[in-house]
């Protein structure tokens, strides 16, 4: 897909999605996705916004889906690209927005167009900008989580590791299974916890298999499921957005982490 740039500045016109969990529990996210566009050369705006409608859909609420819908995509028409730091929201937006209004022509058209120009973060910025390498350090070893939407739902798998091999001093430990689910699944976790709970504790002896001190992914939804089963069990890995990485931006403490809490260096 080509598009030409709306800004005077001749640069891309980004809206960002920030998502609600990114808001609502690591804004520190959102502000490392505004540096990592700006830095790829797009002017990035951060429209007032609402849920992308992915908890109604899941739940069967099509009504309330589709009114979320119509709210995002005016809010966000103008833009060249809309970029969300999330697969699971740039899925919703890419793949079931049009599904939502098939009876609807007029809002089908416009559900196609955002569907069109909507991106997750690293597959943005590997596919659509040609970004091969970022400026940032992160001295150690990681592993990283496919999260389900964005690699089942857009493709993204070889993006995050191509600008993670860019940064400087990280070394990326594969995990066995990395592209199988955490147990996260939205309101998955909540109606079918104990099934929830078997898939995040697989994970979990996963990530503990690689010796890997930093757990990455590219979903908040996933790394807080994750992390929170990591910190109920006592294990001191760190786990962070991708994002965060990439931009050097790793200063915040990790997810399910404390402003105030020391964490103990890894011992495999």
């Amino acid at each position: 897909m080509s598009v030409l740039p709306s800004s005077r500045s001749g640069k891309p016109r980004v809206g960002l999605f920030v998502t609600c969990l990114v808001d609502l529990m690591r804004p520190s996210v959102g502000f490392a996705a505004v540096k990592l566009l700006e830095d790829a050369g797009c002017t990035v705006e951060v429209p007032v916004q609402t849920c992308c409608g992915q908890p109604a859909y899941n739940s069967g609420d099509r009504g309330t889906t589709r009114d979320l819908a119509m709210r995002i995509i005016e809010t966000f028409q103008d833009f060249d690209y809309v970029v969300a730091p999330s697969g699971s929201c740039a899925g919703m937006i890419r793949k079931h927005y049009p599904e939502l209004f098939e009876e609807d022509p007029n809002w089908r058209a416009k559900a196609s167009v955002l569907a069109a120009k909507t991106h997750e973060l690293t597959s943005f910025l590997v596919d659509v900008l040609g970004v091969t390498q970022v400026d940032a350090s992160y001295h150690g070893a990681v592993t990283y989580h496919d999260s389900c939407s964005g690699l089942r739902e857009l493709g993204v798998k070889t993006q995050p590791r191509m600008l993670l091999s860019s940064v400087r001093g990280l070394t990326l430990v594969e995990m066995k299974d990395s592209d199988v689910c955490c147990g996260f699944g939205g309101t998955f976790a909540v109606k079918y916890s104990d099934i929830s709970g078997a898939i995040v504790d697989a994970k979990v002896r996963n990530v503990e298999d690689t010796h890997a001190p930093t757990l990455l992914a590219g979903d908040l939804g996933c790394l807080m499921n994750m992390a929170g089963k990591l910190t109920r069990d006592g294990k001191p890995v760190q786990v962070r957005h991708v994002a965060e990485v990439l931009a050097g931006m790793t200063d915040e403490p990790a997810i399910g982490l404390a402003k105030d809490a020391a964490l103990k260096s890894y011992q495999p």
